[in-house]
């Protein structure tokens, strides 16, 4: 489910589930982090992440245990090795990002994403909430007024407008990604190290409080997270209670 090569300093790490839209699961997870372990251990001064086919990633794997506890641990943990990988990281958006699919696009240190892609969180369309990370991160990449449309609306952003406000680094293919990524390998590696650290020192890793994550893990535990689930198994739209 994790393909990789290697270019010279350049190792691009490939989601290969096309036929699954790149959705995440428990096996991808561990992938994820079994290359991005091995890039580093090779020599590797770049990573560029990406997907195969026409999406990056459309999220976690709505069929398998996404909603079980264990697999927000994992797709946790698996966010914090990218940030914490001591090189910077890629995200190549060969297509759409979705859900958890942002998340780690999030989690890398630039973006460039093809003309036509578009970076959303429909969280709120299936009863689940993302962490407090992913919220201050978004708007720490986008800013406050369009991150709460991002999450409160369900509203995805086109490319040129990622890129306009920044959350886009550049506008291309992977092609474009891997170039970018061989001229940035070529810089003073432990100089980047530094930068990147910094860069993550937003603020997003602190711990939220109590009742903030109590509501986080409500949603988790609601009536309406079981509701979203039986509408898209029936294929029709969830009628959302509250409860």
């Amino acid at each position: 489910m994790i393909a990789s090569s290697v270019d010279g300093a350049v190792t691009t790490i490939t989601l290969d589930r096309p036929d699954k839209r790149n959705a995440l699961n428990d096996d991808v997870l561990a992938g994820i982090g079994d290359a991005f372990t091995a890039a580093v251990d090779g020599g590797s001064r770049v990573i560029v992440l990406t997907g195969a086919g026409t999406v990056f990633s459309a999220g976690a794997d709505l069929s398998g245990p996404v909603y079980e506890p264990g697999f927000l641990d994992k797709l946790v943990a698996t966010l914090q090795r990218i940030e914490a990988t001591p090189v910077p990281v890629i995200a190549a958006l060969n297509g759409a990002a979705l859900g958890a699919g942002l998340q780690l696009a999030m989690a890398a240190d630039l973006r460039v994403m093809a003309p036509d892609a578009i970076a959303g969180i429909p969280a709120a369309k299936l009863g689940v909430a993302v962490d407090e990370w992913t919220i201050r991160r978004l708007v720490s990449l986008v800013g406050a007024g369009q991150a709460s449309g991002m999450l409160i609306g369900c509203e995805p952003i086109s490319a040129d407008r990622a890129h306009t406000l920044g959350f886009a680094n550049r506008i291309g293919d992977l092609a474009d990604a891997q170039h970018w990524a061989a001229s940035i390998a070529e810089l003073a590696p432990l100089t980047l190290q530094h930068y990147k650290m910094v860069l993550n020192g937003d603020g997003a890793r602190n711990d939220p409080p109590a009742d903030r994550q109590a509501a986080m893990l409500k949603a988790w535990q609601s009536e309406d997270l079981a509701e979203g689930r039986a509408a898209r198994t029936e294929k029709r739209k969830p009628n959302f209670s509250g409860k």
